[in-house]
């Protein structure tokens, strides 16, 4: 395994990932799998391990400018750790067994869930931008004031926590759609939000697949030192860069990724 070369791809990862907000987890798994020929077991845990850095720095500096609501981060983790944990014991039970190749079942699973984030996240782009005066229907408003919403809450904390406690992606990109959708929260704490709760998801997961066995420490440090500094230089370009275009360029790119991880 080649260090410098590694954490340069990092770099890169971090700097898209700055500039466009597509989640590490969906290119640096890949990556470790396709170009490093990393089993993906190894992949994904270490992956899970190395994003966990970079959300805690995040969740950090959003807390000193108060740019997140708390009560809706405790009630999401609420649902998604106990979720997390629940998709390591899986991955703990078919380890054991011996029955299935853990690795063939992470390919597939891995695949498939950055093949339905990227199919969402397209469509609701192409919506938006073939039509912009399209109205949906309005989903139901989560109201954490109520026994039902703090349950929807942890429902479906729960449901996609299991997700990325199984393959390491979507700890962001699908729980900000979850944002969006139920929450309805301000811009400017939407992103704070997001990345503390994936914060403390991640810490947790981390620990579940620190039991494994399946993480490696030697690809772990080159991604923090490549993507820490990526994800910053890629936030300050991002000020000037179109967006649209280039979160097309990365959808498709994911797209492609994802259907050959499936095959």
């Amino acid at each position: 395994m080649d260090f410098l070369l590694l954490s340069l791809f990092s770099f890169l990862v971090g700097i898209i990932v700055g500039l466009t907000g597509i989640g590490g987890a969906s290119l640096i798994t890949p990556m470790l799998i396709f170009i490093f020929q990393v089993p993906p077991a190894v992949a994904v845990s270490s992956d899970i391990v190395a994003a966990t850095l970079m959300k805690v720095v995040g969740s950090m500096k959003h807390w000193q400018q108060q740019t997140l609501d708390l009560r809706v981060v405790k009630s999401l983790a609420m649902g998604s750790v106990p979720g997390s944990l629940f998709g390591v014991w899986i991955l703990h039970f078919i380890q054991q067994s011996g029955e299935y190749n853990l690795n063939d079942i992470m390919l597939h699973l891995l695949g498939m869930t950055i093949l339905f984030v990227t199919v969402l996240a397209l469509l609701q782009m192409l919506l938006l931008t073939l039509f912009p005066k399209l109205q949906l229907p309005e989903l139901p408003k989560f109201d954490l004031e109520t026994n039902c919403g703090r349950l929807q809450t942890i429902s479906i904390g729960a449901l996609l926590g299991c997700i990325v406690g199984l393959t390491s992606v979507s700890s962001g990109s699908l729980f900000a759609l979850v944002l969006i959708t139920f929450f309805r929260l301000d811009v400017r704490k939407l992103v704070g939000t997001d990345i503390s709760h994936a914060a403390i998801l991640l810490l947790f997961t981390s620990l579940g697949h620190l039991t494994l066995g399946t993480v490696k420490w030697s690809l772990v440090l080159p991604i923090w030192l490549g993507s820490v500094p990526g994800v910053l230089l890629g936030a300050k370009i991002c000020q000037i860069a179109p967006q649209k275009p280039l979160r097309f360029i990365m959808y498709s790119i994911l797209m492609m990724v994802s259907l050959k991880l499936v095959y």
